[in-house]
Parts: C-alpha cells; sequence; structure tokens
C-alpha cells in the first residue's frame, strides 16, 4: 500500500509539472500569435481536457467545445458572426460528435492486428475525419467566402502525416541544434518538407472542380443547414437523423438560388454585370484586386473578371457606360458613370430617360429618372452595397431597412444637407420581389417624386 501510495503521489506531482508547462506554452503560443478565435478555443480546450485529465474525467467531449464557446461569446460577443468562429467550433464540433458515434468507435478501436491492417484502419479513420470536416465546413465557407473546396479531405489524408511526423518534429529539431549553431541542415529538410506541402496544396487547388464557386447563399438556407448540423452533432439516438432534413432543404435552396445580374458596391464607384457565360463584368478598367475578387465571388464565378467596356453589348466613354442585358422576353438597358468627371446636364438627364436602371457614385440631378430604379449617393447611402436580380426583381441590400444598431449607422456616410445619417421610417426604401415588373420596386419612392 505505502508503495502504491509513493507511485501515485509521484505521478501526481509528475502531472502537475506537466500541466504546468502545458499551460505556459499554450497560453504563450496564444499570446504571441495575437490572441484570435481559434487559438483562444485553442488555449481553453488545452485548460479544460488538463482539468478533466486531473479529474479522471473523459476529456474530449462536446461539452468541452460547448464550455469553450461559451467562455469566447462571453468576451467576444461579436466573433459569433465571423467565419473565424464559425468554422472553429465546426470543424472540432464535427471530430468529436464522429469520434462519439457508436460505430465509428466500434470500427476504429484499437485492436491486435497485423501492422498493414492497422494502417488502412488509420488511413480510413483519417479520410473519413477529413470529409466529415469538408462537409460540415462547406455551407461556412460558401455564405462567408462563396467557395468551397472538394479534394480538400484526400490531400489531408498526406497533408496532416507530413505536418505531424515530418514538419513539425524536424522544426523542433533545428531550434535544438540551432543553440550550437548545426540547425542548418535541418532547417533544409524542414523546407523540403513545407515545399512537399505547397506543392500538395497547389496540386489540389489546381485540379478540375477542385474548388466550387456559388453566389451569395441566403441567410435562410445557411440557417437550415446550420441548425440541422447542430442537430445532427448534439443528438444521440435516431432522432439524429431528422436533421438531414433541414440541411438538405437547405442545401437545395443555395443551389437554385440564381446569381445576381447586378452587383454595385455601397459607394457606388463599381459595378459587375454578370454574362451570359457566367463571368463578370467590371465597370471600371482599373479596379483593385480586393473590388475583383468581392465582384466575382458574389456573382458566383471563379472566372478572372472582364472589362464591361470590351461587351459588344456596352457603349462606354471616359464618363458613361451603357449596357443592353437581355433577360427572358425583355431588355433591360443600365446607364453607370465611370468617372468624376461632371457630365453635361441635358446628355445626363436625356440618357436616364432612356435607361431602366441608373448607377453612379454621386448625387444625379432630380431630373435624372431612368424607368425603373436609382441608385445614386444619397440612395446607396440608405441601402448600402445592392445585389439585383433581373429575372426575379429581387433587390438585396446590405442595410437592412430601419436597421438603427450602432455598428450600421458607424458605416454609414452623413450626407451634405443632413446632420446625422440616421434616417427615418418613411425614408427608408423597403426592395420585395416583383411577380410581375413594374415600374419601381415596391416601396421605393420615384425619382421624379423627391
Amino acid at each position: 500500500m505505502r508503495r502504491k501510495a509513493r507511485i501515485n503521489r509521484s505521478w501526481y506531482s509528475h502531472f502537475r509539472s506537466l500541466r504546468r508547462k502545458g499551460l505556459t506554452a499554450s497560453n504563450s503560443y496564444n499570446c504571441i500569435t495575437g490572441s484570435e478565435v481559434p487559438t483562444i478555443r485553442s488555449c481553453i480546450a488545452a485548460l479544460l481536457v488538463l482539468a478533466a485529465m486531473a479529474m479522471g474525467r473523459e476529456a474530449l467531449t462536446l461539452r468541452l467545445v460547448a464550455t469553450g464557446a461559451l467562455v469566447v461569446l462571453l468576451l467576444w460577443p461579436d466573433s459569433l458572426a465571423g467565419p473565424s468562429f464559425q468554422l472553429s467550433f465546426a470543424a472540432v464540433t464535427a471530430i468529436i460528435a464522429l469520434a462519439e458515434h457508436p460505430a465509428v468507435r466500434r470500427g476504429f478501436a484499437p485492436r491486435e492486428e497485423s501492422w498493414g491492417r492497422r494502417l488502412l484502419r488509420n488511413g480510413g479513420s483519417l479520410l473519413l475525419t477529413g470529409a466529415i470536416v469538408e462537409v460540415a465546413l462547406m455551407p461556412i465557407a460558401v455564405f462567408h467566402f462563396h467557395k468551397a473546396g472538394i479534394y480538400g479531405a484526400l490531400a489531408n489524408i498526406v497533408a496532416i502525416p507530413l505536418t505531424t511526423f515530418v514538419v513539425m518534429p524536424l522544426e523542433a529539431l533545428a531550434l535544438l541544434f540551432d543553440t550550437a549553431g548545426l540547425g542548418a541542415p535541418f532547417w533544409w529538410l524542414t523546407g523540403q518538407g513545407l515545399s512537399l506541402l505547397l506543392w500538395i496544396a497547389r496540386t489540389t487547388a489546381a485540379a478540375p472542380g477542385a474548388v466550387a464557386a456559388l453566389p451569395a447563399m441566403p441567410a435562410g438556407a445557411f440557417a437550415l443547414m446550420v441548425g440541422g448540423g447542430l442537430w445532427l452533432a448534439l443528438w444521440r439516438t435516431g432522432w439524429r437523423r431528422i436533421g438531414l432534413i433541414p440541411v438538405a432543404v437547405g442545401a437545395l435552396w443555395a443551389l437554385v438560388t440564381p446569381p445576381p445580374d447586378l452587383l454595385v458596391t455601397g459607394d457606388g464607384r463599381h459595378l459587375g454585370v454578370r454574362l451570359a457565360d457566367g463571368r463578370v463584368a467590371l465597370l471600371r478598367d482599373r479596379a483593385g484586386d480586393y473590388a475583383r475578387d468581392m465582384l466575382a465571388e458574389n456573382g458566383g464565378s471563379d472566372a478572372e473578371p472582364v472589362l464591361l467596356s470590351d461587351q459588344g453589348a456596352a457603349r462606354c466613354s471616359r464618363d458613361l457606360c451603357r449596357v443592353d442585358l437581355p433577360v427572358g422576353d425583355r431588355t433591360w438597358r443600365v446607364l453607370a458613370t465611370r468617372s468624376a468627371y461632371l457630365v453635361p446636364a441635358g446628355a445626363l438627364i436625356q440618357a436616364c430617360r432612356n435607361a431602366d436602371i441608373v448607377v453612379s457614385e454621386r448625387r444625379l440631378p432630380r431630373r435624372c429618372t431612368p424607368r425603373w430604379l436609382r441608385l445614386d449617393r444619397e440612395m446607396l447611402a440608405r441601402t448600402g452595397g445592392v445585389a439585383i436580380s433581373l429575372s426575379t426583381g429581387r433587390v438585396d441590400t446590405v442595410i437592412r431597412p430601419g436597421d438603427a444598431h450602432p455598428w450600421v449607422l458607424a458605416g454609414m456616410p452623413i450626407l451634405p444637407g443632413r446632420s446625422t445619417n440616421r434616417w427615418r421610417k418613411d425614408e427608408q426604401p423597403t426592395f420585395r420581389p416583383e411577380k410581375a415588373f413594374s415600374p419601381l420596386p415596391a416601396g421605393l419612392r420615384p425619382a421624379n417624386q423627391e
């Protein structure tokens, strides 16, 4: 008994020493990397795992994920809407829910078998885990970035072991031997391992169909898929299969949502027009990489954007650009300003009257009255960025009508002649899908009634 007590005391003393080192390492890494949401989640998880081990409890459970999410949300509640929080916790939740499934436990539990069968079993476990994580992260990636990877699970079969068993140990050896000035060979080997890792990533990304580009996903479809995924992860009985219904409905909703025909940035400087071949044509010849990528992604195109002035249906000068877009049995005429120079009032007013939609970064004259919609500086200050689907008459805006949250008002400009950027309720435009086209979207004041 005394011998057993001495062994237990020795083990507990050793565990406390390891716990202190683990806490120091995790907190140091968290501080060095800038305390981002994924590293905070990892740090909290490490603390909880050590506490569970100290109490003799099972460490990796969904309660661990829930506690980590609660701590992060108490400190940074705004992170809930960000992709970092969603991707990080969705991946961990999917991995733990998969590991807790009885069939997975039985199929991949350690057992006496040959090394070949053990290698196949471990490889299958890695492939299944990667596939589940890819599926769990796909709705979040599409919602925020309008892109989804397809072959990530296959690439991870090589990338994860390469990083864990080759690159990281070589880095540790390089740092160790650097104390004696002998780390150069290990750094060279580390570089070769990283080069191989980058080659795998580039080859996977360049494979046909590796990345699927989709237009902006409706918020309702995203909510259905997230809710269904949580239902699948949290339930332990056969009721969990019900979660497949909202996931399927949300995925179908996202797939059948047509991409917008027109995309207008909140400042009115940039206009993206979706062409018949799926590419996005840009109004301005000189647009930054961010604007180009943002308009292409929201338009559901993975091709390089082209210039609107190079298209046969467009007539562009240095100051104005007009394009005719055939949609169904109707041809829509869109007029946009593309410079800061003033256009003669008479010519601009006549061009507005001949157009269905007018887009401009500046305030247009009162007599500029297009047939359907005018998006100038004043209107865009109330709506933010705008996406228009001409086939359905749907108009989506970044700023929702009546949204007066402080973080929304902080990003809205104060127009000349106004003392505040807060708009009265009767001044807020409302957009609704049109079953049959009317001269104006429902709720939007005609331009000639200003």
